[in-house]
């Protein structure tokens, strides 16, 4: 089991309140920057057992499954998609993005992107992938990564051809999403609709996320091709929703089509800590921060559906689509870096937009769990980031392991 030692709890308590004494001066910048450093430095990291395949884990219903390792030794794996011929392409946030084929990772990258920009104790780099609807015979690969432009951090997004292995025709689709050391998002996804739909965070400038003419702080909608939807709630722009301080995961109900996305709250450095949010999502909606946040509610604004306090850093999100594990059909998983565990939210019909229970599961087995994907076999994959200078790696980390029935 993965643990904080006894001494950090307090440490990180005197931490938040130099941050926000500093918030209380009205501290921006390089005091920002500060209080992250803070932050990450003077919590000691944690340490962890490995699970194993023949271990049996059970929800609070006890219905069980086992898990199962598909590859190991990776460096902070972000994102995974899976192709339509079953390949597994993953990426890690230093600029590779790998692939699994036949149950075996490559060893050779199918690229490394040589303008990712991966800053220790950041949050960029190359960080999500998202495969065409038309994949099977276009072979659009798009990609999110943190760069530099005229000296400035930034994050972009971009497409490339995929075929035999390799990248070809690249083509920027989005370009100075406004960047940072942290709060960079930027979670990318096909809706539904066909539409690319992209998160970005507040790049630790929280007063963005409420102002239309800045990319941060957002989910955007796009064409394909990078162009602003005619139908978009706001006339011209990319602007799909705003008020968000970091939202890392996105999906869609198998069923209602209706969007649900997970957001990391305050750490600190800008509001008291906690505070991570599930949302349901609508076009055009304003989702508060940094206006409220921890279940404060305020006209014109939308109300989280869940919060979590203390923080369990929520990164990414999905709806477990297949049947092969048949508790989990059409319910909502993350992974919560901080939380280290894999959260599992089950929707109340008829209409699925309000929660009807929720769970943490694997509390502490795999350490800091991020992606979480439903594969084509219909087991739950996800991936862990022990890497990421935030925890005490092991051994094999980093890991891309699959939930499969106890039988």
């Amino acid at each position: 089991m993965r643990v904080f030692p006894a001494q950090a709890a307090t440490v990180r308590l005197l931490t938040l309140s130099l941050c926000g004494a500093l918030i209380n001066q009205g501290s921006t910048g390089r005091r920002n920057l500060l209080c992250i450093a803070l932050l990450f430095l003077f919590v000691p990291p944690c340490t962890y057992a490995e699970g194993d395949s023949a271990t049996v884990y059970r929800t609070a219903s006890g219905f069980g499954f086992r898990v199962e390792v598909i590859a190991q030794k990776l460096e902070i794996p972000w994102a995974l998609a899976f192709a339509p011929d079953g390949r597994l392409f993953v990426t890690e946030r230093p600029g590779r993005l790998r692939v699994i084929e036949n149950g075996q990772l490559k060893s050779e990258p199918v690229a490394t992107l040589p303008d990712v920009l991966h800053l220790d104790g950041g949050e960029g780099g190359l960080m999500a992938v998202a495969l065409d609807p038309q994949f099977a015979t276009n072979h659009f690969l798009y990609l999110s990564y943190t760069t530099r432009s005229d000296g400035a951090i930034i994050n972009r997004v971009v497409r490339y051809r995929e075929a035999k292995g390799a990248l070809s025709e690249r083509t920027i689709i989005l370009d100075n999403i406004p960047g940072a050391q942290v709060h960079d998002g930027c979670r990318v996804a096909f809706g539904p609709d066909g539409k690319l739909y992209v998160t970005t965070g507040d790049a630790t400038e929280r007063q963005l996320a409420q102002q239309l003419d800045s990319l941060a702080g957002k989910i955007l909608r796009l064409n394909s091709d990078g162009t602003t939807p005619a139908d978009n709630p706001f006339p011209g722009s990319p602007v799909y929703t705003l008020g968000h301080r970091n939202a890392q995961g996105l999906a869609w109900h198998p069923t209602t089509k209706i969007a649900f996305s997970t957001e990391h709250g305050p750490s600190g450095f800008d509001g008291p800590g906690g505070g991570d949010e599930f949302n349901l999502i609508r076009a055009g909606e304003n989702y508060g921060w940094p206006v409220i946040h921890h279940g404060q509610t305020h006209a014109g604004m939308e109300a989280h559906l869940l919060s979590f306090t203390p923080a369990i850093a929520p990164a990414s999100g999905t709806f477990y689509s297949g049947t092969r594990l048949s508790e989990f059909t059409n319910n909502f998983f993350f992974g919560a870096v901080r939380g280290q565990h894999l959260h599992r939210v089950v929707l109340a019909p008829p209409d699925f937009t309000a929660v009807q229970s929720h769970e943490a599961l694997l509390q502490g087995t795999f350490g800091r769990i991020r992606e979480v994907v439903t594969g084509p076999d219909g087991a739950l994959y996800f991936t862990t980031s022990n890497r990421d200078g935030r925890a005490q790696p092991g051994p094999k980390d980093d890991q891309v392991l699959r939930i499969v029935p106890e039988k």
